[in-house]
């Protein structure tokens, strides 16, 4: 049934794609959530089945066909299911078939041939992802990587009539194609000197050698260049800069790339390859460092963004940063935690956002905003959960997944990345719920255009009360009851990964643990698990671990006052600060000037020289007037030839004698 999974949306993908236009907006929709939802069912059939096996013999493989087969190298293409690919179905599938749902109500304003065209690009979306996370080997996975890649530039540039929309679509086309150039290269060292694609082969050759300890030998560089590849996909530094700008696709895509997809695969990819990965300790250290920097800058950037969907976007960079951080290290329980709480309460969070923009008919400035608690109860309030769970507030799904990479990486002595994961969570509290005070609190703002570099709205004129809803409408209930799930979901989520020091036993922990060990290994030793099992046993360890959640609880509760200090209670605070800090303010609002650098640095000096270098040197003299000089040798050629054609039977005649008398006498001569 495996195949059945990454089938069911493609062949939604194919309906919508061969016969959207002629089917009706509600059929249409229809057939896209139904393969999701029909996607979802066999993968919570696949993992009841999964669990159903002994702890050590939790794997499911469907081999549909022998895909290369070259001497005595032979690759299958074969879908496989073990303890975290489990985890990943689900989310995909599941969260996917609630954002397809969400986007009947949201996309419907579209005409008939263009609510198609989406929904088939979505379906082909998940369809790929699905591929990416149940391939057994390398190949396989790279198919729903480029796929991904592929469906990314086709959603992001949904709106291709618009030039930003074009513009994002490309870069993160090119962007992730870097990356991807290292991952290949990475895959083909791996093959090189290991001889198979094969993650469970890999894993086992790998676990009889011994880690690179202070060499970075080719299983490191072999790493790294797949680590790479992450970065481009999971918006890591330097190759996250293509995410802000993907904003400019339809919101739900947006939830879709951040919450359950495209950014998930670096993550889900080291995971996958944890045995390899810890094998390289140099490069799990470059990991842990790239993560805890790009979490900590990111954060730094989503204080001062004015427009709704780049403040999440900038905390989705942030809260990715963090799951490799927990990669790095060695965690890896922790990071997939992360990952599978951030997916409910990031989508809840794009989702609000986008029943913000629906509801003020295009608006994503939360300087035009403010005041709409009281005409969007659902979206407020189940924005407000979705904020508090990624905040880390005690006892939401946020916390639990947090606060086991901040007590992984504090118990595992990295206390600088520590304190740098710490000052990201107040960070996150703080400018969460300045999103959430200038959105819904407060007095509703006019839609004159404020001073840019106002850190906080222009009070303005403004708007008089509507009497009710007005033109500002809540969810519809397509998009109310998603919300309403994914609030249910950011509440609950983090039980099945409750800590020791809390009277749990972290089941998440125990059941992704076998994933992350050579075959045969024993499930208790890695993954984050050791640490939890010492936690149980040990009341200093115990003693540790609560001390730390109080630690990130009180960033958490404090960066939550801060805001409504800064951002609610003295506005002009905000104002103040900005011009007392105008250097810092205005670097953070220019988010570094990193887009400028590479603009400076590699797209400029490329298209100069292609312009006037590479192009008049390369393309015109050696390229074209290779082909062009071809084209002319050709035409002259055939000009004397056409004169030879004379069509006089005696001149026909006469070239054949002169043809003989030349043969004979070269072999004559000879």
């Amino acid at each position: 049934m495996l195949a059945l999974i990454p089938l069911f949306p493609l062949l939604g993908f194919l309906i919508n794609a061969s016969f959207g236009r002629r089917l009706p907006k509600t059929l249409s929709g229809a057939v896209a959530s139904a393969v999701m939802v029909a996607s979802f069912v066999v993968s919570a059939m696949t993992v009841r089945r999964l669990a159903g096996l002994p702890a050590g013999e939790r794997a499911i493989e469907q081999t549909v066909y022998t895909w290369i087969a070259s001497g005595d190298f032979v690759l299958d293409l074969t879908f496989r299911v073990d303890p975290l690919a489990a985890v990943m179905i689900l989310i995909v599938s599941g969260i996917g078939a609630l954002i397809h749902v969400y986007s009947t109500a949201y996309m419907h304003d579209e005409p008939d041939g263009e609510y198609a065209r989406y929904f088939s690009y979505l379906n082909l979306f998940a369809a790929f992802m699905l591929v990416l996370v149940l391939g057994a080997n390398f190949l396989v996975l790279f198919v729903g990587w480029e796929g991904v890649g592929l469906c990314s530039y086709l959603l992001i540039g949904f709106w291709f009539r618009k030039k930003s929309a074009a513009d994002a679509g490309k870069k993160a086309f090119v962007v992730n194609r870097i990356g991807d150039y290292a991952f290949i290269l990475g895959v083909l060292l791996l093959f090189a000197r290991f001889g198979t694609l094969d993650f469970q082969r890999l894993a086992s050759v790998v676990s009889a050698i011994p880690p690179e300890q202070g060499v970075f030998g080719v299983l490191s560089i072999a790493t790294l260049l797949l680590f790479i590849g992450a970065t481009g996909k999971s918006a890591q530094i330097p190759l996250y800069v293509w995410l802000p700008d993907a904003m400019e696709g339809p919101t739900p895509v947006s939830a879709l790339i951040h919450a359950a997809t495209m950014v998930t695969a670096g993550v889900y990819m080291i995971g996958r390859n944890a045995v390899l990965f810890s094998h390289a300790p140099e490069t799990m250290l470059i990991v842990a460092v790239i993560g805890a920097v790009t979490a900590l800058m990111a954060a730094t950037i989503g204080l001062v963004q004015n427009d709704i969907k780049r403040v999440l976007a900038y905390s989705t960079v942030s809260q990715l940063g963090l799951m490799f951080l927990a990669m790095g290290v060695g965690a890896f329980g922790a990071g997939i935690f992360h990952l599978y709480t951030h997916a409910f309460f990031k989508a809840l969070l794009f989702l609000g956002s986008g029943a913000v923009i629906h509801a003020l008919h295009g608006e994503q400035d939360i300087r035009h905003m403010g005041g709409l608690k009281r005409y969007l109860p659902v979206t407020y309030w189940t924005f407000l959960i979705g904020s508090l769970a990624i905040a880390g507030v005690p006892f939401l799904s946020g916390f639990f997944s947090k606060d086991e990479i901040l007590y992984e990486t504090f118990h595992g002595g990295h206390a600088l990345l520590w304190l740098m994961a710490a000052v990201t969570s107040l960070l996150t509290a703080t400018y969460m719920f300045r999103l959430v005070f200038l959105t819904f609190h407060g007095e509703r703002r006019g839609h004159q255009l404020p001073d840019p570099r106002s850190p906080i709205p222009d009070p303005g004129p403004r708007v008089p009360d509507p009497g009710g809803h007005g033109h500002v409408h809540d969810a519809p209930p397509a998009m109310a009851l998603v919300l309403v799930i994914l609030a249910v979901g950011s509440v609950l989520a983090g039980y099945v990964g409750v800590p020791h020091a809390l009277g749990g036993r972290n089941a998440l922990a125990a059941w992704l643990a076998p994933s992350f060990q050579p075959p045969g290994a024993a499930a208790e030793v890695g993954g984050g698990l050791q640490a939890s099992a010492e936690t149980a046993a040990d009341p200093a360890a115990a003693a540790l671990e609560l001390t730390l959640m109080a630690v990130s609880s009180a960033n958490a509760i404090g960066g939550i006052l801060l805001a409504w200090f800064v951002w609610l209670r003295r506005r002009e605070l905000a104002a103040g600060l900005a011009r007392r800090f105008v250097g810092v303010y205005t670097l953070l609002l220019n988010k570094y000037y990193v887009d400028e650098l590479y603009d400076a640095a590699v797209v400029r000096p490329i298209q100069v020289g292609s312009e006037h270098g590479l192009w008049r040197g390369v393309d015109v003299a050696v390229i074209d007037g290779a082909v062009n000089g071809t084209g002319v040798i050709v035409a002259e050629g055939s000009g004397i030839l056409r004169r030879l054609q004379t069509g006089s039977v005696r001149a026909y005649a006469g070239s054949m004698f002169i043809g003989v008398i030349v043969i004979l006498g070269y072999y004559l001569w000879r």
